[in-house]
């Protein structure tokens, strides 16, 4: 593990030993951190896809059901597709993951977007715009998914769990399965991981899109280091934020 990784995840056990602290939330604070990640989330993980929504207009399209004037309808779509999967998480967080449950986030997310393709793998071959890197031939899909299936169920073993999750994260998104959603499906099944072993979601500010993205694109060449270090800095920073807002929320 580099030194810099290592140093990090240091400080994130000290930063997760003072949350638990405050544990078990109350009712009014677990909604509250809900709804708070339910519009983070959405909005950046839609936006480093492309989506142009503001964050304050992801929530008045989420919560209020209103449209923004100039922009698409697939975006909105998209801010309430994602909203929709976010919600359904919660009810995975005890339980060992599934395909099916896999195949559900994405119809929760894709089904207004392209109905025909929700909730299904690719049934044919695609390329990643912008990478050089070629997702498994689409035959192959159903195959990889179930080994990655069991590699979720099987835990981290002697790996740090961070370090778990996002080799799981790129596993998943060098197998490619749905013809698109696979970062926004692949982003919230990393939270799942890390939303089950007391850390935050993981909310990729749009700032550091391009780290993400390179970051992705050396594991699908498997350079897993550099990912690795990506998570655990944004899971840190966050767990920062969290702390900052639990405390405002118990006093």
């Amino acid at each position: 593990m580099p030194t810099e990784t290592k140093d990090i995840l240091s400080k994130l056990a000290s930063l997760k030993s003072a949350l638990d602290g405050y544990r078990p939330f109350s009712d009014h604070v677990v909604k509250q951190l809900r709804d708070y990640y339910r519009i983070g989330l959405t909005y950046t993980s839609n936006a480093i896809e492309g989506n142009t929504l503001t964050e304050s207009e992801t929530k008045v399209v989420i919560e209020d059901g209103i449209t923004i004037g100039g922009k698409s309808l697939k975006e909105h779509y998209e801010a309430i597709g994602h909203a929709k999967a976010y919600d359904h998480i919660y009810s995975l967080l005890d339980k060992p993951i599934s395909e099916d449950d896999v195949l559900f986030l994405h119809k929760l997310f894709f089904e207004q977007i392209d109905a025909g393709n929700a909730g299904r793998y690719r049934q044919k071959n695609v390329i990643i715009t912008g990478a050089d890197y070629l997702p498994p031939d689409y035959r192959e899909v159903s195959r990889l998914m179930k080994r990655h299936i069991e590699n979720l169920n099987s835990g981290a073993g002697n790996q740090h769990i961070i370090e778990w999750a996002s080799d799981m994260h790129a596993e998943f998104e060098s197998i490619h399965p749905f013809i698109d959603g696979n970062g926004r499906i692949g982003r919230l099944l990393l939270s799942i991981i890390t939303m089950k072993n007391g850390c935050c979601p993981v909310i990729i500010p749009l700032i550091r899109r391009a780290e993400y993205i390179d970051a992705v694109q050396k594991s699908n060449k498997g350079n897993l280091n550099t990912l690795r270090a990506f998570v655990a800095s944004i899971i840190y920073e966050e767990m920062k934020s969290l702390k900052k807002l639990i405390e405002s929320l118990v006093r």
